[in-house]
């Protein structure tokens, strides 16, 4: 019998967890990773968050290592992580739907001066003659930074919202009704298309404080910005000074270097800036168990996974 550990949302969410892969999956045998009697030998796979360091290497039997998130950094951060085991980024319909259905939102909240409109709430102020000339979604220009699984799908959905959209990646990629530039001779070019910028790229040595001040000086005026990739991506004093001069007009931020966002951070109290807590994409437990398990039986079949962990190109 396959075996499946469980350790996403806490500990109280196992008997959630046990019921939804007994209806999807009746024949896996599914692990609390919480419990004392659990014996490391027993397990073939893991869904977690954030496990603790060196849990991992003591499952000698190890199939395979399945993030509770898009992200895998949680679990790359386990100094004694065993190299030879793949590991499979979240995925499925639900949680690409939820980043789209985010970033359309941020964008239209940047379109239409939201963060202008909270702070004048705040005030309790009718800001009506402070209003900016309205710009039509056909009229504004979107670049979406990183076209993997989640990026080249929320292009989709913005192409079909009626935005013009580009798109950048390290490697040439190709997307319907996208216009995409690719590596660092296309980086330039391609902001300098852009109206709002989306990141979507993940946290690798390539990436991490790729977005500067000279960087964001390149998009075009009025600007907007959106990070929904990972937080280190951007140089957050960089972002600051951006948002603080106009180089920025607005910024939507879901990811942060530290996480959660201190208390001492600027960001809270610039100008034009909407926070949230790390939310953009978080599939329900059925959505990431049927995953799960579609995924349980592919490896268990001998097929690929298509999001599996590369750490050549660190995604």
């Amino acid at each position: 019998m396959v075996c499946l550990a469980v350790k996403a949302g806490g500990p109280g969410t196992f008997p959630e967890w046990k019921a939804l892969f007994a209806d999807l999956m009746p024949e896996l045998e599914v692990k609390d990773w919480y419990d004392p009697a659990l014996n490391p030998a027993q397990i073939d796979y893991v869904l977690v968050w954030q496990p603790e360091p060196g849990r991992l290497a003591q499952m000698g039997n190890l199939k395979a290592i399945l993030s509770a998130a898009a992200g895998v950094d949680h679990i790359l951060a386990d100094p004694e992580l065993p190299k030879a085991l793949p590991i499979i980024r979240m995925g499925g319909d639900e949680t690409a739907t939820q980043m789209a259905d985010y970033v359309r939102w941020a964008v239209f909240a940047l379109l239409r001066e939201a963060p202008l409109w909270y702070v004048a709430q705040q005030a309790k102020q009718w800001a009506r003659k402070n209003a900016p000339p309205t710009r039509l979604s056909s009229a504004t220009r979107v670049g979406i930074m990183g076209l993997g699984n989640l990026g080249s799908f929320v292009a989709s959905k913005l192409v079909a919202a009626d935005f013009t959209v580009f798109g950048w990646a390290r490697h040439q990629k190709q997307c319907e009704g996208v216009t995409c530039y690719a590596g660092p001779e296309g980086l330039v070019p391609f902001l300098q298309q852009c109206d709002t910028l989306v990141c979507l790229l993940p946290e690798t040595p390539e990436t991490k404080g790729l977005i500067t001040y000279s960087l964001l000086q390149h998009l075009r005026k009025p600007a907007g910005f959106i990070n929904v990739g990972r937080g280190p991506v951007v140089v957050e004093a960089d972002l600051v000074r951006a948002l603080q001069d106009g180089t920025l007009h607005g910024a939507v931020l879901d990811v942060f270097d530290t996480e959660p966002l201190p208390e001492t951070s600027p960001l809270w109290a610039v100008p034009g800036v909407l926070i949230t807590p790390h939310v953009a994409s978080e599939a329900s437990r059925p959505a990431r168990a049927r995953y799960v398990v579609s995924v349980i039986k592919a490896l268990e079949a001998g097929e690929s996974v298509p999001l599996t962990y590369n750490p050549a190109q660190g995604y």
